[in-house]
């Protein structure tokens, strides 16, 4: 299992939750963005530096991701692509991403995509904060031990 990230504009609260648990757990990381990213100091994590540009990182990871990887981004088109190839997909706030519902999130972020672009609509996600950040470790805890154990969702 390798584990990579969508790190442009990735909350670095996430990130030091990610770091702690690749390397107690043995799982290599690539942080794939498109300005330099700060790295621990291990060969389990890693960097990928892509040109900038609309979705050269995301192509970039899913022609990365494998069946059985974990892609972890708030990107739900992201999320659809690498899901479609086998992968799975937790976002920062610790929503895991998956065949069965992965269609429905994209519809809703489609839905609600159109509502801000009438007017019906503004602003974005609440601010990244304690729950999230809890969320996010709990289930990336799961998520990691259950693939380890070689288990499938």
């Amino acid at each position: 299992m390798q584990i990579y990230v969508d790190a442009d504009g990735f909350p670095r609260a996430a990130k030091d939750i990610l770091i702690r648990a690749a390397l107690r757990l043995g799982v290599p990381v690539v942080f794939v963005a498109n300005k330099p990213v700060r790295r621990e100091p291990s060969p389990l994590i890693s960097s990928l530096l892509v040109p900038g540009g609309p979705d050269i990182a995301d192509d970039r990871i899913v022609e990365l991701a494998e069946p059985g990887d974990l892609v972890i981004t708030a990107d739900i088109p992201l999320a659809d692509r690498v899901v479609s190839k086998g992968a799975f997909a937790l976002n920062p706030r610790g929503k895991l991403y998956t065949e069965e519902n992965i269609k429905e999130r994209l519809a809703l972020r489609d839905l609600l995509s159109e509502l801000r672009d009438g007017g019906l609509m503004t602003g974005g996600p609440p601010v990244f904060g304690k729950k999230d950040c809890q969320a996010f470790a709990d289930q990336l805890d799961r998520l990691l031990i259950r693939r380890l154990k070689g288990e499938r969702f």
